[in-house]
């Protein structure tokens, strides 16, 4: 239990450490300096929601385990890939932000009820929800960023989000206490996602 203790630790002072540097990013004078790559690298960790979500992802493919370890990410990347072309080149498409809180909402549910469903049916459900999280990247892309760098970057950024819920989900698995705080997890994962759909419903 130490040992989970202090790599909890070190995960969430990661995470609050890059959420710090997205928020300095955002307010730099020119940020056109730092590259598009750099501001891609950021973009996805500047929203509680997109980072929940990927958080999500890995630890999810932890829990089911085989080969949906790395299907289950890797579909999330390729489809936010599409999605976020999708929203680089102006196409509208409606709904996305309650896509992308009902997404939260599912991921969490899926935690707390360590989902069985097939890996093909979670390749699907998550990419739908890539979809949604690309094309909120793409349409949201600075003005000063270069698109493919850019794009590289939150690419780039998703797949360590990943890495680290699978690192996450890896470590909590082994033991019954740590399947117990997962679901936790998941219900704190679930219950932020349906606080964000009950905003779109009241406004």
């Amino acid at each position: 239990m130490r040992l989970i203790n202090k790599v909890v630790l070190a995960i969430f002072s990661w995470l609050i450490a890059i959420s710090v540097g997205a928020h300095d990013i955002e307010e730099y004078e020119e940020p056109i300096e730092l590259g598009g790559f750099v501001l891609g690298i950021f973009h996805p960790v500047q929203g509680p929601d997109h980072l929940l979500a990927m958080l999500s992802v890995g630890i999810l493919s932890a829990q089911m385990g085989g080969d949906a370890i790395w299907k289950v990410p890797a579909t999330f990347v390729m489809v936010m890939i599409i999605g976020g072309v999708t929203g680089l080149i102006g196409i509208h498409v409606s709904g996305i932000e309650l896509g992308i809180a009902a997404s939260v909402m599912a991921l969490g549910l899926a935690l707390l009820m360590e989902t069985r469903l097939p890996t093909s049916w979670t390749m699907l459900f998550v990419a739908v929800f890539g979809f949604f999280h690309g094309y909120a990247h793409g349409s949201e892309m600075p003005s000063v960023a270069e698109p493919l760098w850019y794009s590289l970057g939150f690419v780039v950024s998703t797949a360590v989000i990943h890495i680290v819920g699978l690192f996450v989900g890896f470590l909590f698995t082994r033991t019954r206490i740590g399947k117990n705080l997962l679901r936790l997890i998941g219900v704190l994962i679930a219950g932020t996602g349906g606080y964000y759909l009950a905003g779109f419903v009241a406004s």
